[in-house]
């Protein structure tokens, strides 16, 4: 969503669709069949994730192209997933049913901290008058697991399981300044790290030279590296443990704002509330 982070999205970014190019049938580092891996299991993951805003219908051809499967194979995992109901079917075109929703609330319903965090969001956004996420790592990315909006202010939709990369947003820097320096340094080393506009910080020095910053201040501020723009600031939300376990975040537009501004304006705000979810998740959801 064009908010900041909140609907973080870019043109620039590395797509969280899947790709266009058909992946390779299986590479080299691909786990090997065994006990504690289910090949077949996996393959229909794939399939699955093959399914995305930009193809939301896909012909038996697309599916293996996208997977890298046979058509046989990827006949055999979409038949199965339409026997099971998590996939329908046209005689042509085979499509997600709103079943395959189960799959994500389990995650969401297992979670302690969304049941507490809604109320919270909800009035930070009325105080600020912008839309707010909720962020986790998973991964090479963040992931939007809820979301609280107000308007649009990103090119891109976002919504609850959209990934964002984490090195040119204000809820990565904070999940990844939860990290150690050691571990910071390999996740950035993985992933690649393409300028998204002219603002956006790319090389190893200058970022961990970031995530330090937002570790020892407690919050991130990123002025328009994900769009042009797009200003957004995070928070830490900590378990009992002080240990981060997701990201709050506030979005605003340059055109209409500033960073000084947001900071000095939005900032204790954004604090206050991630610091009260915080609690309440120590506290398991009960009110002070």
């Amino acid at each position: 969503m064009p908010t900041p982070e909140n609907p973080e999205t870019t043109s620039g970014l590395p797509a969280s669709t899947p790709s266009s190019t058909p992946a390779a049938a299986e590479p080299p580092s691909a786990p090997k069949p065994g006990d504690s891996y289910v090949q077949s299991f996996a393959r229909g993951l794939e399939v699955i994730r093959s399914f995305s805003a930009s193809a939301p219908q896909q012909t038996l051809s697309e599916v293996a192209a996208q997977t890298g499967l046979t058509r046989a194979g990827a006949r055999r995992i979409l038949l199965t997933l339409q026997t099971l109901g998590y996939v329908h079917s046209d005689g042509k075109l085979f499509r997600l049913t709103p079943r395959i929703l189960d799959l994500g609330f389990a995650y969401l319903s297992s979670q302690p901290i969304w049941n507490v965090a809604e109320p919270v969001m909800e009035q930070l956004a009325e105080q600020v008058r912008e839309s707010c996420s909720v962020a986790v790592l998973e991964g090479h990315d963040i992931v939007y697991v809820m979301r609280v909006h107000t308007h649009k202010i990103m090119s891109l939709n976002l919504g609850v399981g959209s990934r964002l990369p984490t090195y040119c947003t204000s809820m990565g820097r904070v999940l990844l300044a939860g990290l150690s320096d050691a571990e910071v340094k390999l996740h950035l080393s993985q992933i690649d790290r393409p300028a998204c506009t002219r603002h956006t910080v790319t090389d190893m020095a200058g970022l961990m030279k970031r995530v330090r910053e937002v570790r020892a201040q407690g919050w991130c501020l990123v002025d328009q590296e994900l769009e042009e723009g797009l200003i957004s600031m995070a928070a830490p939300v900590t378990n009992r443990a002080g240990e981060t376990v997701a990201a709050l975040n506030i979005s605003g537009q340059a055109n209409r704002t500033s960073a000084k501004v947001m900071q000095q304006t939005m900032l204790p705000a954004l604090r206050e509330a991630a610091l009260r979810i915080s609690q309440l998740l120590a506290s398991g959801g009960r009110g002070r």
